[in-house]
């Protein structure tokens, strides 16, 4: 099974052993290593049949064993999965101050490790800001001599709100007089079918296959960046609400008569509680005189100063960037204690830059939960920090990606009711 034909499966619409071996990796990518009897439920197949397909495709060297199951008595299952580098897909994550881009493969290998570019979604016209990024895309694949033939699509995240079906964006690029949706000006641009989604909607899936929330029913993932927004798995499938806008946690009313949000209210919980935020009071802290390790930065490193920077001054004992810390978990927390009991979750992983801070936001933060929540719902939901990396929207990314554009092609075959549900 050549990947080309992935693509332009419509060629063998009457060919239903290819469609179920287009099912079969699927299956295989979103579940990893299978048995035959797994596969056979799954599928809803014979043992016979499901062993035809996994024959023709270890010899078209889509699939190979990988070890041994459980045994439930007597011989240990053999496990098939799909083999590295045979599906490709770039993925992008557009965020406030720059770009991130990558490579990777159906296995969560980087073909091509992340590569940050100085590229502000916030300071760029739509079509200054494809300009580059089509620049950099074009010179990461032409130096990993990568064809985009080679490629099933391209995954990009980016904060705000983000209509996947109709590949909008309603936060970013307004003023940009174009009448083509986001998601066709990427595909125009990279020549490659492209899904867009929201940067949570990415932490969130990253969460749900590969980390803390991997089998949970009931969890919240708080992307605590630039901005506050939230992930919402409920009954073990991760909830985006009818539009793909649930989790905009950061634009609750939260401080009366408070700041003005970029989103037009006052008090919104990122005007308190977010590293737009942190940044704020720490400039404004700096600039009336607060004495802190922050005042050897200079004007221009001060405008445009990270979260990390002022995290970094707090593991050196600054007292004034772990203060400002402090007061970004205790609104947080406050925050979380209204989800806890709306949504009564068993787990809550803190994700993003802020949440790198650890235990200068999480003790205020679990002191505001004890005040604000009540007892019985608080102590049945734990609280963590990811532990998947700085990259790991990316995951999330390709994660989303490479299934909708398997949907995509089962689709087309006029297989949109497939067997396996994901």
């Amino acid at each position: 099974m050549d990947l080309h034909l992935l693509n332009n499966i419509t060629k063998s619409t009457r060919d239903k052993q290819l469609v179920s071996k287009y099912q079969l990796v699927k299956h295989l990518f979103n579940l990893g290593p299978c048995s035959v009897s797994s596969l056979c439920h799954t599928m809803n197949m014979s043992s016979p049949s499901v062993l035809k397909l996994i024959t023709n495709l270890i010899e078209e060297d889509w699939i190979e064993k990988k070890g041994y199951g459980i045994s439930m008595g007597g011989r240990k299952p053999d496990l098939y999965g799909l083999k590295d580098k045979k599906i490709l897909i770039i993925c992008i994550d557009i965020q406030l101050f720059h770009t991130k881009i990558a490579v990777m493969d159906n296995n969560y290998n980087y073909i091509v490790d992340a590569k940050t570019i100085a590229l502000p979604i916030s300071k760029s016209s739509r079509s200054d800001f494809f300009s580059i990024l089509n620049t950099h895309v074009q010179d990461i694949l032409q130096a990993n001599e990568i064809s985009t033939n080679q490629l099933i699509g391209c995954s990009v995240g980016m904060p705000g709100l983000i209509d996947s079906e109709k590949g909008k964006s309603y936060s970013y690029f307004l003023s940009d007089l174009e009448n083509t949706s986001l998601t066709e000006a990427f595909e125009k641009m990279l020549k490659l079918p492209v899904v867009i989604q929201n940067d949570v909607n990415g932490s969130s899936m990253a969460e749900f296959t590969h980390g803390m929330a991997k089998g949970k029913q009931n969890a919240l993932i708080l992307l605590m960046d630039w901005g506050v927004g939230l992930g919402i798995i409920m009954d073990g499938k991760l909830r985006k609400g009818a539009c793909g806008f649930s989790g905009e946690l950061g634009h609750i009313p939260f401080v009366e008569n408070g700041a003005l949000c970029y989103c037009g209210k006052h008090g919104c919980l990122e005007t308190v509680a977010s590293g737009n935020a942190l940044s704020e009071m720490a400039k404004e802290g700096i600039l009336s005189g607060k004495n802190s390790m922050l005042n050897k930065l200079s004007n221009e490193e001060l405008q445009r100063i990270e979260p990390p920077v002022i995290i970094d001054a707090a593991n050196k004992g600054d007292q004034y960037a772990i203060q400002l810390l402090s007061n970004i978990g205790t609104y947080m927390g406050k925050g979380i204690a209204v989800l806890i009991q709306l949504f009564n979750p068993e787990l809550i992983i803190l994700s993003g830059k802020v949440a790198e801070a650890k235990q200068y936001i999480t003790l205020p933060m679990q002191q505001a939960i004890n005040t604000y929540c009540m007892t019985q719902i608080r102590e049945k939901t734990t609280i963590v920090s990811s532990e998947l990396g700085e990259n790991s929207r990316l995951l999330g990314y390709a994660t989303t990606g490479i299934d909708h554009f398997l949907d995509t092609s089962l689709k087309k075959a006029g297989r949109s009711k497939s067997r396996i549900h994901v």
